[in-house]
C-alpha cells in the first residue's frame, strides 16, 4: 500500500480543540479518519515549528489520501498538505523510464 505524509498546521480553532481534547483523543480521531478510507496509521507526531502535526499513513491510493486531506482541510481546523512517499525501489523504477522532452527555447 502506498505511504503518504500529511503535514498540518492548526488554526486557532484547531489548537483550541487539541487543548480541550488532548493528544490521545486526537490520535484516536486520526486513526478513525485513516481507517475510514481504508488505511492504517504508521506514525504520528505533534511538533513545534511550521508544522504542528505530522502523520505517515498507508492508504490504498491517492483518492483515499485526497479524500482524507480534503475532509480535514474543509473542517477549518488548519492547513494540511499531503505528499506521496517513495522508496528507493520506487525511485529506481522512475529513473528507468525514458521521457521525451524538449526544454523551452532549446
Amino acid at each position: 500500500m502506498p505511504k503518504y505524509l500529511f503535514r498540518a498546521s492548526y488554526s486557532a480553532a484547531g489548537a483550541a480543540g487539541v487543548l480541550k481534547e488532548g493528544g490521545s483523543a486526537r490520535a484516536k480521531a486520526v486513526e478513525a479518519l485513516v481507517g475510514s478510507v481504508g488505511g492504517t496509521v504508521e506514525t504520528m507526531y505533534w511538533a513545534m515549528g511550521a508544522d504542528d502535526f505530522l502523520l505517515i499513513a498507508d492508504l490504498p491510493d491517492s483518492a483515499a489520501a485526497a479524500a482524507a486531506s480534503l475532509t480535514v482541510g474543509a473542517s477549518g481546523v488548519g492547513k494540511i498538505t499531503t505528499s506521496e512517499l517513495m522508496t528507493a525501489a520506487d525511485v529506481d523504477e522512475i529513473v528507468r523510464r525514458r521521457v521525451d522532452y524538449r526544454a523551452p527555447g532549446a
